[in-house]
């Protein structure tokens, strides 16, 4: 079979570059060619597939030398994804940055090396914004913009966002698609299908369709701006009632599904601790607040914001207030939870908190994972067994812990993979979510705080009290169900408050004076 594969990636090799000289000679770009883009991908599977087979073939598993060796090819294999996606761009990066943020599902390997594809998108040409902007505006950029810098602000994998200037003297951010992203990213799925049948064939193990779904699913999505501006409407209403939440405002008449103009906001990533120091912007408060709108999206409105990525994420001091605010970009990607599915998820969170066991094993059944229960805790919560039986919300995260949780990535892949084919789509996108909030709250180091917790607490008493009322028959319960909401949220408010002056001068002096009396009397 490793036999098999090496001329299969020879004759890729081959086909490839000779094909690529032939371009080359008419000047055209082979990266819009689909059978150059197939050959490159077919050729780059069957290289990290021949590696993984013959690598570890003589080499005793569980051994020291063994996970030695297969981080080696885990890192190698990493390095090849990436330069594939690099090469490819488009649809290939989107995957490869959607690999990236899944810190505690993948090996260590592959997520710090395909995170760079965060900074690898390719530029369109200033001519090619012209066309974009000609073809779906009917206008010249000099007829719609005072000014148009010609250096984007930022390049993604689907489009890139130029500042500009309206006639009205107005401020915009202009989002443009890249031009050819639309005609090629049909075919890359098809490739990538095809790919990971073939490597499944190979490797039974391996079973990452859920990879090839959610991209067949989401992308036409993501590649409908219209759509995306929809998203930033609703998610602003939505969440009205937060004054921190930021969400630029979308300039309709200078929209298609190709192009996004809206309101130009400046501010620092939300991992960018020094920017904050420098504009007196409290890390904690940041944490908190962002805590409380994805708890808030996530438990009662099932609405959710999937790409909060630090460049997604912008923290500044308002020019009006001078409050800090939070500002949410990028509305492509959106997971909509039907209510079942939300509540049982709620309940999950619930139990999990307190430490439950028989609560997570019934709710975590019930959104389908069986008997690999255990395993889904962990990989939600991204913590070990053992914190999970104490309560996450009791036992601080330790290095020694996170560094355990990383490297069970790599031992249990193939159940990990086993389990993210068994559980709801809807699921999917909440593991990268979480990850991509995780990673941020590991920047800020405000990771398991107890804000976060009181939070999600907070909005899963709310969404099932919701529930509830909406299912009670008369008014007798329906406000015995209010009444226990409202002193079950007291309740949380009080510990909050005793957090918080167990942290001020007044609250170390009373723990003193207690503790004082209590060993003299």
């Amino acid at each position: 079979m490793a036999g098999r594969l090496l001329k299969v990636s020879s004759l890729a090799t081959a086909v490839f570059a000779s094909s690529g000289f032939y371009l080359y000679s008419k000047h055209v770009d082979p990266n819009d060619i689909s059978f150059i883009r197939f050959g490159r991908a077919a050729a780059t599977t069957a290289v990290i597939s021949y590696d993984y087979m013959t690598s570890l073939r003589n080499v005793q598993y569980g051994t020291e030398e063994y996970w030695t060796l297969k981080s080696k090819v885990h890192r190698r294999s990493a390095e090849r994804l990436r330069d594939l996606c690099c090469a490819n761009r488009g649809t290939f990066i989107k995957v490869g940055q959607h690999l990236g943020a899944l810190d505690y599902l993948l090996p260590e390997e592959y997520t710090s090396t395909l995170k760079v594809l965060h900074s690898r998108a390719p530029q369109s040409t200033m001519e090619e914004i012209q066309q974009v902007i000609r073809e779906d505006l009917g206008k010249e950029i000099a007829q719609l913009f005072v000014s148009f810098e010609d250096t984007p602000l930022g390049a993604a994998s689907l489009a890139q966002v130029h500042k500009a200037v309206l006639n009205d003297g107005r401020t915009v951010a202009v989002k443009v698609q890249h031009p050819k992203v639309q005609t090629q990213s049909s075919k890359d799925i098809l490739v990538m299908e095809f790919l990971l049948h073939a490597v499944h064939w190979l490797f039974p193990d391996f079973a990452f369709m859920w990879l090839v779904e959610e991209a067949k699913k989401n992308m036409p999505l993501e590649l409908d701006f219209l759509n995306e501006g929809k998203n930033a409407e609703k998610v602003a209403k939505l969440l009205k009632q937060f004054e921190f939440l930021k969400v630029p405002k979308i300039h309709w008449d200078l929209s298609t599904k190709r192009i996004l103009t809206m309101e130009f906001v400046e501010g620092g990533q939300v991992n960018d601790r020094e920017y904050m120091k420098k504009h007196g912007i409290d890390v904690n408060e940041i944490s908190r607040n962002l805590g409380k709108i994805y708890s808030e999206m996530i438990f009662v409105n099932g609405f959710v914001h999937c790409d909060p990525h630090p460049g997604n994420v912008l923290v500044r001091k308002c020019p009006e207030s001078n409050k800090t605010q939070i500002v949410l970009l990028d509305h492509g990607l959106y997971q909509v939870l039907n209510q079942d599915f939300r509540l049982n998820y709620c309940r999950l969170w619930q139990a999990l908190m307190k430490a439950d066991m028989q609560g997570i094993e019934r709710y975590s059944r019930r959104l389908g994972v069986g008997d690999m229960y255990p395993l889904f805790a962990c990989v939600l919560t991204a913590r070990s067994w053992t914190s999970v039986n104490a309560g996450i919300s009791q036992t601080p995260i330790t290095n020694s812990e996170d560094v355990e949780i990383r490297t069970n990535a790599a031992l249990y892949l193939p159940q990990i993979s086993d389990l993210l084919n068994k559980i709801p789509r809807q699921m999917l996108l909440l593991l990268k979510t979480n990850d991509l909030l995780r990673g941020i709250e590991a920047t800020l180091q405000t990771r398991a705080s107890a804000s976060s917790f009181i939070n999600m607490s907070r909005c899963c008493i709310r969404a099932v009290a919701t529930y509830k009322r909406s299912k009670a028959r008369s008014r007798t319960r329906r406000m015995q169900i209010a009444l226990s909401e409202a002193v079950t949220l007291w309740q949380i408010n009080m510990y909050e408050l005793f957090l918080w002056l167990k942290g001020t001068t007044l609250g170390s002096l009373v723990t003193w004076l207690l503790s004082y009396f209590h060993y003299t009397h």
